[in-house]
C-alpha cells in the first residue's frame, strides 16, 4: 500500500531485506490517492523502479499478503488477503487527525472493521505496545506481531559508519554537525519556530559548526517542495543542508553524522536519543500521547530558550549525558538488531511459505549524495588576543541573514566573487576568489580587476596552491601569506588576518600570526594555525 510518502517508504526500507533473492514473491504498489499528503508518491516510486497500480484496482488483484505502513487504507471489502500493518513512526505515541471524521486518533490504530475482520497483523516494536493497544482496542489481542524496529537497525547497522557519513557531508572532524528536524503540524519544530533554522546557521560560527534539517515527509506533501525551499531560503543561504526525507537514507545518515539533534515530538528525535547523540527539544507538542515513552522523552530531555543567544545552549548540550534519553528509548524499542529475522518469518507465515535458507540482513543506510552547501558571504569579527597581540580570533558567521556585529570587534562583510546575491558582494569589504590561480602574478592581476570593478571593497584575496594567498589591499599594495603549520583554511582566513593588520594600523610585513577561528579553537589537531606575512610589496 502507498498512501503516503512517510508509509511508502517505511514500507520500502521494510520489505527489501526481507524479500532479497526470492524470486517466488512478487510485489506491486496500489497507490491510494485520497490522502491530504499523496503528493510525491509516483515520484517516489517510480524513483525506486517500483511497479503500481490504483487503489481502485485494488479488488481485481489476486494477491497473496497487504503490507502497509498506513492504518487509514479502506481494505474493508477491497479484498480478503491477509494485512501486515507496519508502524510509520516509533509506538502508538501521537494523536492525529482522523481523516475520517473531525475527530482526532492514535497513530498507528486500524479502524476497528478491519480488526474484525480477522485479517490484520499490527506489528509492534515492544510488549508494552500490545497492553497499550489492548486498552484502546480490545480487538489487536491476539493480533499483534512482535517484530522491533527496522529504521532503528537500519541506524544500528550504520553507527561504524559515521566517519564516512561526515565526510560525504563535508563536516571536517573540527566541525559539530546540528541536524535540526522538525514533523508536521502547527506545534512542529518549523510550524511554532520557523526561524529557528536560519537564526542557527547564520548564530553558530561557520567554521565551528554545520547545519541540517530533517523535515516529515507530510510538509512537502502539504506545501510542496517549491514552497518549503522558500520558506527556508535565507537558512539555505546560510549552509542550512535541506536533507530529502525520502528515501530514507538521507535522514539516517544525517542523524548519523550528526553530533546534536534539536527536534520536537516526532519519531527522529526519539530515534536520536535512542542512538546516544545530544538532543535538545525546541519545541513539544502536546498531541504527544501521556504516559507513553515519547511524552516521557519530553519530560525529562533539555528545552532550547528561543530567546536567548543558540551558541551557548548548543555547546551545553554537546556536553549533555544523554544516559537518560536513551533509557527511555528502551521502552519503546525492543529486540534491537533482530527485526529483520522477525519481521520475515511473520512475512513468509502470512504468505504460507517456507523461509529462505540465507539470513535476513540489515544493511547500513548509504552515504548522503549531497554535501552541506558553501557559503560565499560571510560576517567576519577579529579580535587581537594575548599578552603580545600576536593572537587572532576570527569568528566566521554566514552573512544571510545578516547577524549583529558585536561593537568590540572589528568586522566586515567577506564575499566570494561567485556569490549570487548581487547586493552582497556590492557591499563588501572583502572580495575572495572563487577558485585557486597559477601563480602570484595571476593572482595579482584577478585582485587588481577585482578591486576596479568593486568601489566599495578595500581587499581581494585569492588562492595561489594549498597554504600560499596573494591578499592586495587597495591603495596599500599586496602581501603573499603561508601557512607556517597545520591543516591550510581557506581564502577567507588569511584575508581576514591581512584586513585585521590593515584594520589595526599594524605594518603587514614579515607578521607572523597565530590564529583560531570557528569557536576560539585551532582548526585541527595538527597544531596552531599560524600564518606569515613572507613579502609585502607598496
Amino acid at each position: 500500500m502507498a498512501r503516503t510518502v512517510t508509509s511508502t517508504v517505511r514500507v520500502l526500507d521494510a520489505l527489501a531485506p526481507v524479500l532479497r533473492d526470492d524470486p517466488r514473491v512478487d510485489v506491486v504498489f496500489a497507490r491510494d490517492d485520497t490522502s491530504a499528503f499523496s503528493s510525491g508518491i509516483p515520484e517516489l516510486l517510480a524513483a525506486e523502479g517500483a511497479r503500481s497500480f490504483p487503489f481502485s484496482q485494488l479488488h481485481e488483484v489476486d494477491c497473496d499478503l497487504i503490507v502497509t505502513a498506513t492504518e487509514n487504507a479502506d481494505l474493508v471489502g477491497n479484498s480478503t488477503a491477509p494485512v501486515l500493518v507496519l508502524p510509520h513512526g516509533v509506538g502508538f505515541h501521537k494523536h492525529v487527525p482522523d481523516s475520517r471524521s473531525s475527530a482526532e486518533r492514535i497513530s498507528g490504530v486500524v479502524p476497528e472493521a478491519l480488526l474484525l475482520s480477522g485479517r490484520a497483523r499490527l506489528a509492534v516494536s515492544h510488549p508494552d505496545q500490545e497492553r497499550q493497544l489492548a486498552a484502546l482496542h480490545p480487538a489487536t489481542r491476539g493480533r499483534t506481531v512482535q517484530v522491533g524496529d527496522p529504521a532503528l537497525d537500519r541506524l544500528l547497522a550504520g553507527v561504524r559508519l559515521r566517519g564516512r557519513y561526515r565526510r560525504a557531508l563535508g563536516v571536517r572532524e573540527d566541525q559539530r554537525l546540528v541536524v535540526f528536524t522538525s514533523t508536521w503540524r502547527g506545534e512542529s519544530l518549523l510550524g511554532s519556530h520557523p526561524e529557528l533554522p536560519a537564526r542557527a546557521a547564520s548564530e553558530l560560527p561557520y567554521d565551528a559548526y554545520r547545519c541540517a534539517l530533517v523535515v516529515h515527509p507530510n510538509v512537502t506533501a502539504w506545501h510542496g517542495g517549491w514552497r518549503l525551499r522558500s520558506l527556508l531560503s535565507s537558512a539555505r543561504e546560510a549552509g542550512l543542508l535541506l536533507v530529502d526525507p525520502a528515501p530514507s537514507d538521507g535522514w539516517q545518515s544525517a542523524l548519523l553524522a550528526a553530533d546534536l539533534v534539536v527536534g520536537d515530538h516526532g519519531s527522529v528525535t526519539f530515534y536520536a536519543a535512542a542512538l546516544g547523540v545530544p538532543t535538545l527539544l525546541a519545541a513539544f507538542g502536546s498531541e504527544a500521547v501521556p504516559d507513553t515513552p515519547l511524552a516521557e522523552l519530553g519530560a525529562c530531555a533539555a528545552r532550547l530558550d528561543h530567546t536567548a543567544p543558540l551558541l551557548p545552549q548548543v555547546a551545553s548540550a554537546l556536553g549533555a549525558d544523554t544516559e537518560q534519553l536513551s533509557k527511555v528509548t528502551t521502552s519503546a524499542l525492543a529486540w534491537p538488531g533482530d527485526s529483520a529475522r522477525r519481521l520475515r518469518r511473520t512475512v513468509y507465515d502470512l504468505l504460507r511459505l517456507d523461509e529462505p535458507d540465507a539470513p535476513a540482513r540489515v544493511l547500513a543506510p548509504a552515504p548522503p549524495t549531497e554535501p552541506l552547501p558553501e557559503v560565499r558571504a560571510h560576517v567576519v569579527r577579529t579580535v587581537w588576543t594575548g599578552r603580545d597581540g600576536t593572537r587572532l580570533e576570527v569568528t566566521r558567521n554566514a552573512a544571510a541573514p545578516e547577524p549583529p556585529v558585536e561593537e568590540s570587534a572589528v568586522a566586515h562583510l567577506a564575499c566570494r566573487e561567485d556569490e549570487r546575491d548581487d547586493g552582497l558582494r556590492q557591499r563588501a569589504s572583502v572580495l575572495l576568489a572563487s577558485e585557486d590561480h597559477e601563480d602570484c602574478a595571476a593572482a595579482a592581476r584577478w585582485a587588481r580587476h577585482a578591486l576596479d570593478t568593486s568601489p566599495g571593497a578595500v581587499l581581494a584575496a585569492a588562492a595561489v596552491d594549498a597554504g600560499t594567498w596573494l591578499v592586495a589591499v587597495r591603495g596599500r599594495g599586496a602581501a603573499v601569506v603561508r601557512a607556517m603549520r597545520s591543516r591550510a583554511p581557506d581564502v577567507g582566513v588569511p584575508a581576514a588576518v591581512v584586513y585585521a593588520l590593515v584594520r589595526g594600523r599594524r605594518s603587514p610585513e614579515g607578521a607572523e600570526v597565530r590564529v583560531s577561528h570557528g569557536e576560539g579553537q585551532p582548526p585541527s589537531s595538527d597544531g596552531e594555525l599560524c600564518l606569515r606575512v613572507e613579502s609585502w610589496a607598496e
